[in-house]
């Protein structure tokens, strides 16, 4: 991610148009105050509903999130530039993760009994302070919310500066839902409130999605803190494509991937490693389909939207113009509006180590084509990163794909013949410096409980 410890005002400013929307006030200290302390008695009675009493709420969280899918599509598209089409996707995708965990998680958080007189019982940490990036702003925190809520937790919400609209949504969902006074708090304040948080005696967990860089200082106050963090940070992800792989089924997932959000995620596609006999065929279909892609206004029909903040747009044009400098070619660039944060989408061939748009993240439509001699090289390139949060493989021979996918790839998400992408039952998170930790599935739910022995009887 690119979400760094910048202290920014709270405010929404349409990414395509440049037009402020709103400023939002931060709160006092004596309302956060207020609501730390709501949070910390809040989570003292969750606690002790039942986790099959617990499931309606999110139930209900799902109906209301069907129902309330246009706006709140719309006011993604106006924070960040998120085209509605994906923004619906991205709530009918929080609604399905509710219903999920509300079926799942009272079967998963069963005692497991070991003997007559021992068992191993799954108890609730407390609030967990989760700290959210504005690329989703729906999805990472219902991702995390509704399996740490299920499991008797509750949730004060940091989120992005830019979409605090879509925060206040958020808290609103949730009393609607049913959900305890408490349950989830969004809290309104900058960066600089955040060691503070961490540091309270009542926030019991840390959660982050955003950069690295976040990640190294959230892990590190957290750690100070004697308290449990997952981080989900940043992604350079590799598409390798071997010399017997679809290459049509290969370049339109790939173009598929590298434009989700605008390019705008951590599971983006971004480096695409291509076996030299196939490299230039690949090439070829990916900017013919890259041709037909639109850009525009996100309430509009669309295909790539504006990134989130004009200096995004800034930072991504270094990133490629570095690249060229450094010998990259430029072999396509598409058209954009003059105005808004808007970044045309760009293919870059010969790109190697050393260069930005192989070594850093980039986020936004920008393609980094890399060839490989072999399937060796191949392979090499695509784990020489300091990220491992996804990749993906492409080959006709499905069977040997899934060992090398196994085996080779060093990333937490490993897809054949397809694009990264997360699922409730499937665990999500990375390794090396794309973080530690999972979401979703079994262990996402897990993840901020007391895995706690009990012996008696």
């Amino acid at each position: 991610m690119t979400e760094s410890t910048i202290e920014r005002p709270l405010e929404s400013v349409d990414p395509t148009s440049g037009e402020h929307i709103r400023a939002w006030p931060e709160l006092s200290a004596a309302e956060l105050e207020r609501r730390l302390e709501q949070s910390r008695r809040t989570a003292i009675e969750w606690a002790r509903v039942d986790v099959g009493e617990r499931a309606p709420r999110c139930r209900r969280a799902a109906q209301l999130l069907r129902e309330r899918v246009e706006p709140l599509a719309l006011l993604m598209a106006e924070e960040m530039g998120k085209p509605v089409a994906q923004g619906r996707a991205e709530i009918e995708k929080c609604a399905a993760t509710f219903e999920h965990f509300a079926g799942f998680a009272p079967g998963a958080l069963a005692d497991e009994t070991v003997s007559e007189r021992e068992r191993v019982v799954f108890r609730p940490l407390g609030p967990v302070l989760a700290i959210e990036p504005w690329n989703f702003p729906f999805w990472q925190l219902v991702r995390f919310a509704a399996p740490a809520l299920m499991a008797g937790n509750v949730v004060l919400l940091k989120h992005s500066e830019n979409v605090q609209g879509c925060a206040q949504a958020i808290e609103k969902l949730f009393a609607d839902a049913g959900f305890p006074e408490g349950a989830l708090l969004n809290l309104a304040v900058g960066v600089k409130r955040v060691p503070d948080l961490i540091g309270d005696p009542r926030v019991r967990a840390v959660t982050l999605t955003g950069s690295t860089r976040a990640g190294r200082s959230v892990g590190a106050l957290a750690g100070a803190a004697l308290k449990k963090c997952v981080l989900e940070l940043g992604g350079s992800d590799p598409y390798v494509v071997l010399a017997d792989a679809d290459l049509e089924l290969a370049a339109k997932t790939c173009v598929a991937s590298r434009l989700i959000n605008a390019g705008q995620s951590c599971i983006a596609a971004k480096r695409f490693i291509v076996v030299e006999s196939v490299r230039a065929e690949l090439t070829e279909r990916m900017v013919a389909r890259l041709r037909a892609v639109t850009v525009g206004d996100p309430r509009g029909a669309v295909d790539v939207g504006p990134l989130a903040r004009g200096d995004l747009a800034v930072a991504l044009e270094r990133q490629v113009a570095a690249s060229v400098e450094r010998g990259a070619r430029l072999v396509h660039r598409g058209a954009k509006p003059a105005r808004g944060s808007f970044f045309a989408p760009v293919v870059l061939d010969g790109v190697r180590p050393g260069m930005p748009a192989f070594d850093e993240e980039t986020f936004g439509p920008a393609a980094a084509i890399v060839a490989a001699q072999d399937e060796d090289e191949a392979f090499a390139l695509a784990n020489a990163t300091a990220y491992g949060l996804g990749a993906a493989l492409f080959t006709r021979d499905v069977e040997r794909g899934l060992a090398l996918a196994r085996e080779r790839l060093d990333a937490g998400n490993v897809f054949l013949n397809d694009f990264v992408r997360s699922d409730p039952r499937l665990p999500f998170g990375g390794i090396k410096d794309s973080g530690f930790g999972r979401e979703l599935s079994a262990f996402g739910l897990r993840e901020f409980v007391n895995v706690k022995t009990v012996v008696g009887g």
